[in-house]
């Protein structure tokens, strides 16, 4: 265990790495090369001769993006409070409380979230029309719900279990209330877990691209996949605005990924370990 990496370690660490990030690589230089330089043999080219912030500047002159970036936002903002929150709830009970059927009621809240989203997409849609929530805010959190409730339930069970229970007995001995002692010793310490989980459910909705493509076609309530994939030039598909707008909306999940990387990766190993 105490072995030096050796030379060959570091050189296939880093091929991987670059195996990896080269499609972000690649976008990144695309999104500064001229128009010319995206087509025709210069499109290889790994570095342009001229290099240009134009696309970034049409990203926001030519198009919403604004409103698509506010778009997702907001949806994913909320789907990741309240999905964290009743999920928090319920995987309190099943990792605390003693009823009949848990089992069974795990194994249907991770069947829910194997269904492939093309097989639900369409009784979704007729009832979101008939309710009148079509081309709104919530008609695309109601249908994440479908995968993050379930993502965060499985997560939080983990942590909860991984807390020892001694801890509560002695907060209720103390006299604390089970939601005295859930909000004061149970969840402060399930933080982490917490957190992890509401990283990867803000990441999931704000990648999101089927729901959003179907439920909101208004141009007003696009998110940034859809709008992204909506460019259009007069003539041509605008490939330099694409990559810049990639960029742009890729940059700040990375950046709040690395910031938080070692909490992610706490509470993704939280319980992994039997004591």
């Amino acid at each position: 265990m105490k072995k030096k990496a050796g030379p060959f370690f570091y050189l296939g660490l880093i091929l991987f790495v670059f195996f990896v990030m080269f499609p972000f690589l690649w976008i990144l230089l695309a999104s500064i090369k001229p128009l010319s330089a995206l087509f025709g043999e210069r499109a290889f080219d790994w570095f342009a001769s001229n290099p240009t912030f134009s696309h970034y500047v049409s990203v926001f002159t030519e198009y919403p993006f604004i409103k698509y970036l506010w778009n997702s936002t907001v949806v994913a903002g909320i789907t990741t409070a309240y999905t964290v929150f009743v999920a928090a709830f319920a995987a309190y009970a099943i990792a605390r409380l003693d009823f009949k059927g848990k089992t069974l009621f795990l194994g249907i809240v991770l069947s829910v979230s194997m269904f492939p989203q093309i097989a639900t997409i369409s009784p979704i849609y007729l009832f979101l029309r008939n309710v009148g929530l079509t081309n709104s805010y919530l008609g695309l959190i109601i249908p994440y719900t479908t995968f993050a409730l379930p993502l965060s339930i499985w997560l939080l069970v983990t942590f909860f279990r991984k807390i020892p229970f001694d801890l509560e007995e002695a907060a209720r001995i103390d006299g604390a209330t089970r939601m005295q002692t859930y909000f004061k010793v149970v969840l402060p310490l399930a933080v982490p877990g917490v957190f992890t989980t509401a990283i990867l459910v803000f990441i999931a909705a704000w990648n999101e691209f089927l729901f959003s493509l179907t439920i909101n076609t208004d141009e007003p309530f696009k998110t940034v996949p859809v709008g992204i994939a909506m460019f259009r030039g007069q003539y041509t598909i605008p490939w330099g605005e694409i990559s810049a707008a990639t960029v742009i909306v890729t940059v700040p999940l990375v950046i709040l990924v690395l910031l938080f990387q070692r909490r992610i990766v706490s509470g993704l190993t939280s319980g992994s370990v039997k004591e």
